[in-house]
């Protein structure tokens, strides 16, 4: 797999900082039409439990505002996958969820909780709904996806970003073969590859640089810096760095 590399916004913190104050400014459905027209190629969206960020209501909004495709996030429970089967993402990638966490801090484990996702894979998928599951790049959790069928796996590239802020060119290049060779195996077995998490501008272009991904999902970093330079400066940068990697 080879080409272009899509690029999906997360715009949670957009919501996050709304709700810091309450009200409705900003509207994360700006953030979604910016993204449209400055060449995003999805939005992706969290539904937590505790709705600290993108609310119920959001989710409507976002998919009537642009034709962009939207990747919802979402806990594996029964609640979240009412919501998922009421809305019809064009996406469902199934995250780890923690209440007390500031954020995913690591991947699905996709292998331990194989009885449990089961059945809410199957009816995502029997609903037209692409399942992404977010897990390590590890043989073990690319077996479980293989055996509950999802069609896609995004790898959780958080200790590859902790890498590069700590400045540990050999615990990077690690993290990198790992996500590389976990890619190549997940195409060679007909699974799409994705990747996310801690991209930022100064460590993307090695992850994009693999052939074998074919989306990017980058969140906290562009809302960080839209705070500076605007969400379509923002956007477009990353855009031109994952091209110039390809």
């Amino acid at each position: 797999m080879s080409g272009a590399l899509r690029l999906g916004v997360n715009i949670d913190h957009v919501a996050t900082i709304r709700n810091a104050r309450g009200g409705d400014h900003p509207d994360p459905v700006r953030a979604a039409e910016i993204v449209a027209q400055v060449g995003g190629d999805g939005i992706t969206a969290h539904l937590r439990e505790d709705r600290r960020h993108i609310r119920d209501d959001d989710l409507k909004r976002i998919q009537e505002a642009t034709d962009l495709p939207l990747n919802l996030e979402m806990a594996a429970t029964e609640e979240m996958l009412e919501i998922a089967l009421r809305h019809k993402p064009h996406a469902a990638c199934i995250v780890p969820e923690k209440r007390e966490e500031r954020t995913t801090e690591g991947g699905l484990d996709a292998a331990g909780q194989h009885n449990h996702l089961a059945p809410i894979v199957a009816r995502l998928t029997d609903e037209g709904i692409r399942v992404s599951l977010f897990i390590e790049a590890s043989e073990r959790q690319l077996d479980a996806a293989l055996r509950l069928k999802a069609p896609v796996v995004e790898f959780h590239t958080g200790e590859y970003a902790h890498a590069h802020l700590d400045g540990d060119s050999e615990r990077m290049a690690r993290e990198l073969r790992r996500v590389a060779d976990m890619a190549a195996l997940a195409a060679k077995n007909g699974i799409e590859p994705h990747a996310g998490h801690g991209l930022t501008y100064e460590n993307v272009q090695p992850i994009a640089a693999i052939l074998q991904l074919a989306e990017l999902n980058i969140g906290h970093y562009l809302v960080g810096e839209a705070v500076f330079v605007g969400l379509e400066h923002a956007v477009r940068r990353m855009r031109a760095l994952m091209d110039d990697a390809r």
